[in-house]
């Protein structure tokens, strides 16, 4: 059996082959003479056509607006609402940059005050991304650790962010919670009754929702679905739709596309003050624009072959080999793991990370009951 890093949940590394479609537009878009070659899928060309047609000068070598091509703006807008049942969305509060992980970093920029007497809290889970927590680091914000609750399948359990939340104080000034749906490392997939005790949380305590929601794609569990914090917080209503401050991440670098290298993501900032949103595109301007390549593959992942479209027979065909492959070993991988001894794994929900448990029966038990390891479902069988 080989061993295969997939730490960063880079599914191509892996072995997972690119989606046809994706690659064909982009190759038309790099080398437009493909445009006008009978060898690519009529809406291949038609994608690709339009996509450089948003392109100033008609090439991709060309900067963009510091928010993103408006064309594919528009496009991930749209997206977005469809996502969430026709729950509105707007291109103004939508930014693009080189990957979910940069969004992030400019988000808490805008949240983080080095010149207070107190260093800015975030309500981080435990466990979380390690880079999420080096970027708090990096920016001399505090990381407020708030516990999963393992024996409940890694849920959120608002009693323990009360806790949390109150250890900080006199400590840090907390000011934004972080979660993560489906959940990394730990496969996990939040109820919309879960979300919405945590949005009543965060409403209570004043704090930014920062949602890292880039494996929605990602969701097999059976009874497991996947909804965006905004579509449960827009269902709320007012109070609460109009107050509650949010930024919701997204990646083409996950789900079925599966493009690391190509840096594109996405944040959609929700209920921010008018002058906040200014210091935002400010901010956001600091990068001139994300790569070209990662905002016509954001694009393609928010506007894929519909049925009827020349190419969606292969595109489907590719889709659901992927998806078969992680619903495999999304099964597979914690029934091992179970019958090795002295190791528990709560079953996986969704994402691509399984979370193990290494339990010491001579000595107590005590919080936290996970050890600093994770496997992803793509490393055993898988590509």
């Amino acid at each position: 059996m080989d061993v295969i890093d997939v730490s960063w949940g880079d599914p191509h590394e892996g072995g997972v082959k690119p989606l046809t479609f994706v690659r064909q537009v982009l190759a038309a878009c790099m080398y437009p003479e493909l445009v006008e070659s009978d060898k690519l899928p009529v809406d291949v060309k038609q994608r690709a056509q339009s996509l450089l047609s948003a392109c100033d000068g008609g090439s991709v070598g060309s900067y963009t607006p510091t928010g993103g091509i408006s064309y594919i703006l528009c496009s991930v807008s749209n997206f977005i609402s469809r996502r969430d049942g026709g729950v509105p969305s707007s291109p103004e509060n939508i930014f693009m940059t080189s990957g979910s992980q940069r969004s992030l970093m400019l988000v808490l920029k805008l949240l983080v005050h080095n010149q207070a007497s107190l260093p800015t809290g975030v309500l981080t889970a435990v466990p979380a991304s390690s880079f999420f927590i080096m970027m708090l680091q990096s920016l001399g914000a505090a990381v407020v650790p708030y516990y999963l609750d393992e024996e409940q399948g890694w849920a959120i359990e608002v009693e323990e962010l009360r806790r949390a939340l109150q250890a900080s104080k006199g400590v840090c000034n907390t000011v934004a919670l972080y979660v993560i749906n489906p959940g990394n490392p730990t496969g996990h997939v939040q109820s919309r009754k879960c979300i919405e005790k945590v949005i009543r949380f965060a409403a209570e305590e004043r704090l930014f929702l920062m949602v890292d929601e880039v494996y929605q794609e990602s969701v097999f569990g059976e009874g497991s679905e996947f909804v965006s914090y905004k579509k449960v917080l827009s269902e709320m209503g007012p109070p609460l739709s109009h107050t509650v401050e949010l930024a919701s991440f997204h990646s083409a670098s996950k789900g079925f596309m599966g493009e690391c290298g190509l840096r594109g993501g996405y944040v959609e900032l929700v209920n921010l003050d008018p002058a906040v949103m200014r210091y935002a595109y400010t901010l956001f301007s600091t990068d001139i624009c994300a790569p070209v390549t990662g905002q016509l593959a954001l694009e393609l992942m928010a506007n894929p072959p519909r049925p009827g479209d020349p190419s969606y027979p292969v595109y489907a065909q590719e889709t659901q080999s992927i998806r078969a492959m992680l619903v495999h070993n999304m099964n597979w991988v914690p029934e091992f793991l179970n019958n090795i001894p002295g190791i528990s794994c709560q079953p996986m929900m969704g994402g691509a990370f399984v979370f193990p448990g290494c339990i010491y029966p001579k000595q107590p038990l005590r919080r936290p009951r996970w050890w600093g390891c994770s496997l992803t479902c793509g490393t055993v069988n898988s590509y």
